[in-house]
């Protein structure tokens, strides 16, 4: 919520080409104990003021030689487009205040001034002008937060990628169907075929190359929700040799307890399991 010492620190710009308007609403303000106070009767400076102070309300007559304040609010419009011009107009002319309404300002009051009417439309368009404000900083923080934390999961990914490639050939992560989802790791130059073979259903081709008494036993593992650890199994290659890989893998489950697929990691284990098939020598 607005504090009342938010609203009477709050950032006003009296603009008006009579000095008697210019005293009068300054000591109404004043009187009224709003500390931030500045005016100019010089409707050319309004803007260079504005962009330098970014006032939280500005009270703008409409009729000033020169420049009116319809072209004074034409500029404001032009140092922030999309964003909130606090614009209070003042006119004595009844037909202004709809195409005040309609060029960018946020209510009007009429001259002569009925000074409770003033200061009770200036508390209000306060008010609503720093909940706007308190807004924006809730959402620049918020948007600063999202960009941190998406920041620590890129890095915590990364930092999990290199402990992975540090522990094993590759990690893997299956949907509850037992599509392919996330697949880190040289694998698929390992396995010599192509990544949507991987990601999606085995080519029957592919699979025929596979040790189907070894797949028998892992997808009976993965269909009973077990979890597995080193498990060992191979395939052919076209040349005749065999490849052997050992995969460990745990079951997922939401916060429901429903499956929802399975991770794990997996390395190529040809050569040790080569030096071990090789008869020993004296």
């Amino acid at each position: 919520m607005v504090s009342t010492a938010d609203i009477l620190n709050a950032r006003i710009l009296i603009v008006d080409d009579q000095e008697a308007n210019v005293r009068l609403l300054e000591q109404m303000l004043r009187e009224a104990g709003y500390q931030s106070l500045t005016s100019t009767m010089d409707p050319y400076a309004v803007c260079e003021l504005h962009r330098a102070n970014h006032y939280d309300l500005i009270l703008l007559d409409l009729q000033m030689p020169g420049m009116d304040g319809f072209e004074v609010m034409e500029g404001l419009k032009k140092i922030n487009p999309d964003g909130y011009v606090p614009i209070l107009v003042i006119t004595a002319q009844p037909g202004h205040k709809l195409r005040a309404l309609t060029s960018g300002a946020k209510d009007f009051v009429a001259k002569p001034f009925d000074l409770v009417e003033v200061k009770t439309r200036i508390h209000n368009m306060l008010e609503v002008r720093l909940l706007y404000k308190k807004l924006e900083q809730y959402n620049d923080v918020l948007e600063q937060k999202v960009q941190e934390r998406t920041a620590e999961l890129l890095e915590s990914e990364a930092r999990f990628r290199r402990l992975t490639e540090l522990a094993s050939d590759w990690y893997w992560e299956q949907d509850e169907k037992g599509t392919f989802t996330r697949v880190y790791g040289p694998v698929l130059e390992m396995l010599g075929i192509p990544l949507d073979a991987l990601l999606g259903e085995i080519k029957e081709e592919q699979a025929a190359r596979w040790n189907e008494a070894e797949r028998a036993v892992l997808k009976a593992n993965m269909a009973a929700r077990r979890p597995f650890l080193d498990f060992v199994f191979s395939r052919s290659d076209a040349d005749g040799s065999h490849q052997y890989f050992q995969v460990s893998g745990e079951p997922m489950f939401d916060a429901t307890g429903r499956f929802t697929g399975y991770r794990g990691v997996g390395r190529d284990v040809t050569e040790i399991m080569r030096d071990i098939a090789q008869p020993q020598t004296a």
